[in-house]
């Protein structure tokens, strides 16, 4: 039995013994088995912030990107998200694997991803996504929708496709660097497993939280 992979014996079960030797390659190997098992939104995870004051927001995002320095989304940098993480970096995560029996949680504090890394992915984008993050002030109030979409014919007008379209400054990516990592696992009778990797002086250690 690899390390990471449940015992066929104990179904459903997550011991010490099953994990990998790290939490990105325990993230990266039930990843793996959420895509590999028809989650619909297997990169789907649920992104938590809080104002300076404590008042906690939420949204769903996706993961574009893990890797040993944590987990990467792309967003609006003036969205609600955006000015809360700049006021307060602290973040959690959960990756909501409902039909495996799963979560991913993580906790952390957010940076901004470099200029260039997020020109890279901008890049990446397709050509429609650009003009409506171009179009869209998100989170702000507008009065209809068809101010969004008047700007964005006006885009459409401005940038014919093929044409490049520049990243906007207010646009980029966000990495939520991990402070711990736990994966949940279901069990019956809501004896549930869980194990966390949690980051300490000297590296990181694992430990067993109650259900």
């Amino acid at each position: 039995m690899s390390p990471g992979q449940p015992d066929p014996t104990r179904q459903g079960a997550l011991a010490e013994g099953d994990l990998a030797a790290t939490w990105l390659e325990q993230f990266q190997l039930w990843l793996q088995q959420a895509i590999d098992g028809g989650l619909t939104e297997p990169f789907a995870m649920v992104l938590a912030t809080a104002t300076p004051e404590g008042r906690p927001g939420a949204r769903s995002v996706l993961l574009r990107g893990v890797d040993d320095a944590g987990f990467v989304c792309h967003t609006n940098y003036t969205s609600r998200k955006g000015r809360e993480l700049a006021a307060n970096p602290a973040a959690s995560l959960v990756f909501p694997w409902y039909d495996l029996g799963r979560q991913v949680v993580v906790d952390g504090r957010a940076e901004r991803l470099r200029a260039a890394e997020s020109d890279a992915y901008w890049e990446t984008r397709p050509f429609g996504s650009r003009l409506s993050a171009l179009a869209s002030p998100q989170s702000q109030v507008i009065p209809d929708r068809k101010v969004l979409e008047e700007r964005h014919a006006q885009l459409q007008a401005q940038f014919p496709p093929g044409s490049r379209i520049p990243r906007p400054d207010r646009w980029g990516g966000l990495r939520i660097v991990p402070d711990a990592v736990e994966f949940w696992q279901a069990r019956p009778n809501r004896l549930h497993d869980r194990l966390r990797f949690r980051r300490v002086d000297t590296g990181w250690i694992v430990e067993r939280l109650a259900p």
